[in-house]
């Protein structure tokens, strides 16, 4: 007997079961039995089906010789369940990896619950995914198992069938099953939740909920959306017959309002003509069920009054109204705004012809994010060399707390701002500022940039339209004519910035001032920022850092985590940092030793709290280089990345470190200790010599001397490469230990390496 029967009800979705059915059987967790039921399906499904139960004896083919339905093909699936957990699968939606083994393994520590709720995120054709708002709800915190009695607000995640984990013999002993028709899952996942003696939950994603353009049953416009009354009907018999559950009434009256009210208000969903029939029976089943002492929030109390009243004419007024209302303000915002724009351009200009404060220096990053990178350094050696010159920093107001207190803080698009451009003499950035800056003689603008470029960049990106999207090269090139210095770390750099970005702007080739703090740092700088983290004491920190991706929308995850954390061994942590540009994680699974630091405002300080770096082709192994601390590449796609983005050499051919093509290389390359053997310091020093020639911890010391100052002769003079002692990682500060013993992947002995 399986530990799980997973049932996958299939109608019309040739297109997306394939995804479905390998999301089950390609689980982790093989101890499975997957019943495929064909609901007389006039596509390609059955075929489908049949083809997956012939190349593996799990699958069980269940065809139907009418179309019955959702909830009836569920009915037949559960015919011939035989595991001790009943899994419900939609055929458009997926397992994600792993899913069934973490459900497995709560199952067990909750002493085998009736049910097991777990968590969902909703998939768009997009490729955004977001996870469920009410999360919270099946924190695992607490006693458990337990009764709904006793954490109620379960009932606020989502009533479907397909986000829980049911027992077999719970299920037949109470003798659920679903009926006909839409909203199917309602008087099933009620009843269920409300009957179960044991209830667990497991805050994990299982499930991905795709969220289709067109052919939703429930997004189609249907008489059949009158089932809704007929399903609550059954929800309010089965209390009826239970009157131990008559406590849930008022809840379930509540929870039925809202249910009437969103099918109502949704558009399309009803049929010309059949709105005013469907308020007059929302407003029956008011009356009929009617059970006071659930709250109701103030803003749902209208959608209540409306379902009470059941008049279509006042809603239809109401609307009016509403709509009304809504182009007015929509009216006066847009007239506010522009009338606003314009009066923050005539301030400009008339600070335009103010006198230039010689005193006064403006700074921003990254387009309005916190203080930090290359702008932030030169921002505090300002405050250092020259005490004079007052400092103020341009982000947005969520980025404000980054700011150094002795720093002006300003908004982009206000009076302070457009006065601070326009009076300044220093305006340093990392990208460009407002297109609409006017630079004014005496001004000196410093474009720092934000590492070195192995990716095309500038006019290089003119015929790789993938890369250069919608980008206005003359209006690029307008920017650049505003730059006096470019900051550059290398030859390199410098060769490339000179000719992508063609002016008359002057060369700085004096490192990085971001990468000075690995000059300065000390060992109790790095103790204390691991601890910030929540880095264990005696871990292997390894922070994984994959770039942008040009041919793709959407982030791309090519590595499973946590698949790799249980490879490496209990010893490794792994910071997980995403690319600002995706605005969300690398996976939604992170806790433990799995740390998502993708908010985090500072990534020197990352750096500076790990052990080793993991990359693809971000500009950051630059930085790391300097370091002097291992590197790992992983070029699984580096074709791809090269045909829609440019490089300006092959980094496989002369990488910071060992290079892995594959997730099972990647493991291997720890498992070895090769992540940290004498080739990987090789190919890293070969690397720093040729990139981080004046990263000594003076770059921006020097800049400052140099442009502010205006000392061109005594500079500070580079520190040489074998004279440089950059602060050591937290592993090799230790004494000699055994670093880790890591399994590889293909089953080898493991090895142990020592410091």
């Amino acid at each position: 007997m399986p530990r799980f029967s997973v049932i996958v009800p299939a109608y019309k979705v040739q297109a997306y079961l394939h995804e479905c059915l390998e999301s089950v059987l390609e689980q982790s967790y093989p101890d499975l039995e997957l019943i495929a039921v064909d609901d007389c399906s006039p596509d390609a499904c059955g075929a489908i089906i049949d083809e997956f139960a012939t190349r593996d004896a799990r699958v069980r083919a269940v065809h139907l010789t009418e179309n019955v339905g959702l909830g009836r093909a569920r009915n037949a699936g559960l015919k011939h369940a035989t595991g001790d957990y009943l899994v419900f699968l939609d055929s458009d939606d997926s397992l994600t990896p792993d899913a069934l083994r973490a459900i497995a393994d709560r199952l067990k520590e909750t002493s085998e619950p009736d049910v097991l709720v777990y968590d969902y995120a909703r998939t768009y054709w997009s490729g955004e995914a977001v996870r469920n708002q009410f999360a919270g709800q099946l924190t695992e915190e607490g006693p458990a198992p337990f009764r709904l009695d006793d954490r109620p607000g379960l009932l606020r995640v989502l009533m479907v069938v397909w986000n829980k984990a049911y027992r077999r013999e719970f299920v037949e002993r109470e003798g659920f099953a679903f009926p006909a028709g839409y909203y199917e899952d309602t008087p099933w996942t009620y009843p269920v939740l409300m009957s179960a003696e044991t209830i667990a939950t497991l805050d994990r994603v299982c499930v991905h909920y795709r969220q289709r353009r067109h052919g939703s049953i429930l997004g189609t416009s249907s008489v059949k959306h009158f089932d809704i009354f007929g399903q609550y009907d059954r929800v309010f018999a089965h209390i009826d017959t239970h009157p131990e559950l008559a406590h849930w009434r008022p809840v379930l009256f509540r929870r039925m309002i809202d249910h009437f009210s969103t099918v109502f208000l949704k558009r399309g969903r009803l049929p010309r003509g059949s709105r005013a029939e469907f308020l007059r029976k929302s407003r029956s089943h008011y009356r009929r069920y009617r059970t006071p002492g659930a709250p109701v929030r103030l803003r749902t109390r209208v959608r209540h009054a409306l379902v009470r009243l059941g008049s279509y004419r006042t809603y239809r007024l109401l609307s009016f109204l509403s709509r009304t209302q809504k182009r007015t303000v929509r009216l006066a915002t847009a007239l506010l705004r522009t009338a606003r724009g314009a009066a923050l351009q005539l301030h400009y200009r008339v600070q335009l012809r103010l006198p230039l404060r010689a005193d006064r220096a403006v700074f921003s990053s990254y387009w309005g994010r916190g203080h930090g990178c290359n702008p932030g350094a030169l921002e505090s050696a300002f405050r250092t060399y020259a005490p004079d010159v007052r400092t103020a920093w341009i982000a947005h107001p969520e980025h404000h707390h980054t700011i150094p207190a002795s720093t002006l803080r300003l908004r982009p698009g206000t009076a302070g701002y457009w006065t601070a451009l326009a009076r300044s003499k220093y305006l340093v950035n990392n990208v460009n500022f407002d297109r609409r800056l006017v630079k004014r003689r005496g001004q000196i603008m410093i474009q720092t940039q934000h590492g070195t470029p192995l990716k095309f960049m500038g006019l290089d990106l003119q015929d790789r339209p993938a890369a250069a999207r919608d980008t206005d090269f003359a209006e690029l090139l307008r920017s650049v004519d505003k730059w006096d210095y470019c900051l550059s770390a290398n030859r390199h750099s410098t060769l490339v910035w000179e000719r992508v970005f063609p002016s008359g702007f002057t060369t700085l080739e004096y490192g990085l001032p971001r990468n000075d703090v690995f000059q300065q740092a000390t060992s109790a700088d790095v103790t204390r920022l691991r601890q910030s983290l929540g880095i264990p004491e005696g871990a292997v920190a390894v922070l994984y850092a994959p770039t942008y991706r040009d041919y793709r929308r959407t982030q791309r995850r090519p590595l499973d985590l946590e698949r790799v954390l249980r490879q490496l061994g209990p010893r490794f942590v792994v910071l997980t940092r995403a690319h600002h540009s995706y605005q969300a994680p690398l996976t939604s699974a992170a806790g433990g030793r799995l740390i998502d630091v993708s908010g985090h405002p500072s990534i020197e300080s990352l750096c500076l709290a790990s052990d080793a770096l993991i990359t693809d082709y971000s500009s950051l192994m630059f930085d790391y280089a300097g370091l002097d601390r291992p590197i790992v590449v992983h070029a699984d796609d580096w074709e791809a990345y090269e045909a829609a983005r440019g490089t300006y050499f092959d980094l496989r051919a002369f990488p910071p470190g060992t290079v892995a093509r594959n997730e099972d290389e990647l493991i291997d390359i720890f498992a070895t200790g090769h992540w940290r053997g004498s080739r990987s310091a090789q190919l890293r020093a070969a690397f720093r010599e040729r990139f981080c020639p004046y990263d000594d911890g003076r770059a921006a010391e020097r800049v400052v001397r140099r442009v502010v100052l205006g000392e061109t002769a005594g500079l500070p003079p580079f520190i040489p490469l074998a004279e440089r002692h950059p602060v050591p990682s937290a592993v090799d500060a230790r004494p000699t230990a055994p670093v880790a013993t890591v399994p590889a992947p293909g089953g080898a002995v493991p090895l142990t390496e020592h410091l």
